[in-house]
């Protein structure tokens, strides 16, 4: 896959510019991010896109310096079950955070 990055944003789209595969971040207070949203197109999902997906982001922060948490469910079981080979970008908030998974760009603490 194709990798774009922006701010608070790291997406593949094809070639008709279809959203592939997506996660989304946004910066705390004490200058950690919070991964809070992850989306794979369900015409690729249980192709280990997401795991993919986030090994590019912990490269990504890796890369930036920069630690994090996750209030997206899939993103927070990820980050602990890796926890070991990426201790150094998993914020010491990681156990603490309240899943909040976003549905239609909202936060719904209900999920």
């Amino acid at each position: 896959m194709d990798w774009k990055y922006e701010e608070g944003r790291i997406y593949s789209v094809n070639e008709n510019d279809e959203l592939l595969a997506e996660t989304t971040f946004v910066y705390k207070e004490n200058g950690e991010v919070d991964i809070d949203y992850t989306y794979v197109n369900p015409q690729l999902r249980g192709r280990g896109i997401a795991s993919k997906m986030m090994k590019v982001v912990a490269d990504y922060l890796r890369k930036n310096s920069l630690k994090a948490s996750a209030t997206c469910s899939y993103a927070n079981a990820w980050l602990k079950k890796h926890r070991e080979s990426y201790a150094d970008i998993i914020s010491e908030d990681l156990d603490n955070e309240a899943i909040a998974c976003k549905i239609d760009g909202r936060r719904d603490a209900s999920e």
